[in-house]
């Protein structure tokens, strides 16, 4: 267990998890109520509608990508993340009064879902790459982890809330709580022990950064599989709440079973993220594995014949969609150059939030036209799909290949390498036989 949670004995980062740990669960509690007035009270039950809302919100990240990325790598990113904190929480409190007030229309929580997706667009490489700071290098994969286990922590308790919530007291004061959520973040940014920040190199005024960062990647197969796994699975896989709402409907569920079905999911998801902690490196093996559990997982989920058959699958759903994007997340972070690294992280962030206004409308549609069950099959074939093009990868590039040996024992393994010379390192042989050439950092 104190490899799991090596992190939280560094002061900044103890203090950066217990406030974004607050902040998270008001999220998770917006974004409940948010999907739930849109598919209830503005609309007649329009699993479309959300998926525009959901568009809104995660559009603007792919939009922004190329300028939020290069803001990452240049700012003060402590004292960005503290302006990004209060004008989310400026949007929380106005989103809040207008329900209170009764005035909400669907075009209104449109506009706030947008101006949060502006907000969160220039929040999300920050926030991303803000880790390094906060720990040693050697430590980001467990902080990565970490983090994923807070937010998703926040889902055991944040859904759940908003739905006795709403049932007791309205929509409106949900967003109000949310709204003062953020002063945990803003509190734990000021009080932050400054000469223990770790120093992260800045990119310098110049022509052609922008186009620097896509060569980077560009440069790098390895990455560019996995930012194609991160955009199959977040585009058509991870539109959980069209998933959870429509079919909390479809079992004759108010808000409350809504609630829950995002907080049993997030069971899971908070031990998927505990178990990568437990890593000490993420490996794109790893990535094939967990999004294969998550097509598979989804599948089960489809066809289960009752409201709590398919809550017990959806812990399944949350650890393995969990466990491939943390891993994708470190993976990437920790083989990328810190000079570089706020650019490909948000493009990274650009293809998993970006794809959403491409596959929740039309996981929304297909929820609408041919049932909740028909879109969960959708998000089963992008997990497989997404698997299959890594395995594809592996087999040309790094020459995977599948053996058996007989004799004394039957035993199945595979083999593989890289054809990056210039990363490579020792090879490691396990003892079915496995070589994994390690990829250099920076």
């Amino acid at each position: 267990m104190k490899a799991v949670f090596r992190s939280l004995t560094i002061f900044n980062y103890r203090l950066w998890f217990t406030g974004a740990l607050v902040s998270n669960i008001g999220t998770w509690m917006q974004r409940t109520a948010q999907d739930w007035i849109v598919l209830t009270k503005l609309t007649n039950h329009d699993a479309s509608a959300v998926g525009i809302t959901m568009a809104l919100q995660f559009g603007p990240q792919l939009l922004l990508m190329p300028l939020s990325g290069l803001i990452a790598d240049r700012v003060n990113r402590r004292k960005l993340l503290m302006v990004t904190q209060i004008v989310m929480a400026a949007l929380g409190l106005g989103l809040g009064i207008i329900v209170l007030m009764n005035v909400a229309t669907l075009w209104e929580v449109y506009l706030f879902a947008f101006a949060l997706g502006i907000t969160a667009a220039i929040d999300a490489p920050v926030r991303q790459t803000f880790i390094s700071e906060l720990v040693t290098e050697k430590s980001i994969p467990n902080a990565v982890a970490l983090n994923s286990a807070s937010f998703n922590g926040a889902r055991l308790i944040g859904p759940a809330a908003a739905g006795l919530l709403i049932a007791a007291i309205g929509s409106g004061w949900v967003f109000i709580i949310n709204a003062a959520t953020f002063a945990a973040t803003l509190a734990a940014l000021r009080l932050m022990r400054k000469d223990e920040l770790q120093a992260s190199p800045r990119a310098g005024r110049q022509r052609g950064q922008i186009r620097a960062g896509w060569k980077y990647v560009g440069s790098r197969p390895d990455i560019v599989v996995v930012l194609v796994m991160v955009f199959l699975v977040g585009t058509f896989g991870f539109n959980f709440p069209i998933f959870t709402s429509t079919m909390a409907v479809q079992f004759h569920q108010g808000a409350n079973g809504f609630g829950i079905l995002s907080s049993i999911m997030a069971i899971g998801s908070v031990l998927g993220a505990l178990l990568a902690a437990r890593r000490e490196r993420p490996r794109i093996r790893i990535l094939v594995l967990a999004s294969t559990g998550f097509g598979l997982a989804t599948l089960t989920a489809a066809l289960m014949p009752s409201y709590w058959s398919f809550a017990a699958v959806l812990v399944v759903v949350g650890l393995s969609s969990l466990t491939m994007m943390t891993s994708a997340n470190a993976y990437v972070q920790t083989t990328t150059k810190p000079a570089m690294r706020g650019r490909v992280m948000a493009l990274y962030m650009a293809i998993f939030a970006g794809g959403t206004p491409i596959g929740a409308p039309l996981v929304g549609w297909v929820a609408n036209v041919a049932g909740p069950r028909w879109a969960l099959g959708v998000a089963a074939a992008s997990g497989l799909i997404a698997a299959a093009v890594a395995v594809g990868w592996m087999v040309v590039a790094r020459h995977l290949r599948l053996h058996v040996k007989s004799g004394d024992g039957f035993k199945l393994g595979v083999t593989f390498d890289a054809q990056r010379p210039k990363f490579k390192k020792p090879v490691i042989r396990d003892e079915l036989a496995t070589q994994e050439i390690a990829i250099q950092r920076g």
